[in-house]
């Protein structure tokens, strides 16, 4: 598979959308037209291609690393939650 030009333009946005002015969920909405939800989907997606890993290592290596911070995170809360 090789990386299509939206693609490119996630990763692109990833490496760069702290330029962007305002809130990154309106620079998502803007930028592709597409709800916040629905680029992280895509965006998860894409930072598990062997592609996306070669296209860009440090950001995809970045990418990964939150989102399994992320995830970790939830997982402890929904422990505790349910050990309360």
């Amino acid at each position: 598979m090789t990386l299509s030009d939206r693609d490119l333009a996630f990763l692109a946005f990833e490496g760069e959308w702290r330029r962007h002015a305002g809130a990154k969920e309106e620079a998502i909405r803007a930028e592709f037209e597409i709800t916040p939800a629905r680029y992280y989907q895509l965006l998860g997606r894409l930072i598990d291609t062997p592609e996306a890993l070669a296209h860009d290592p440090m950001l995809v290596r970045r990418l990964r690393r939150r989102r399994d911070e992320a995830a970790e995170m939830h997982r402890s809360r929904v422990t505790r939650s349910a050990t309360r």
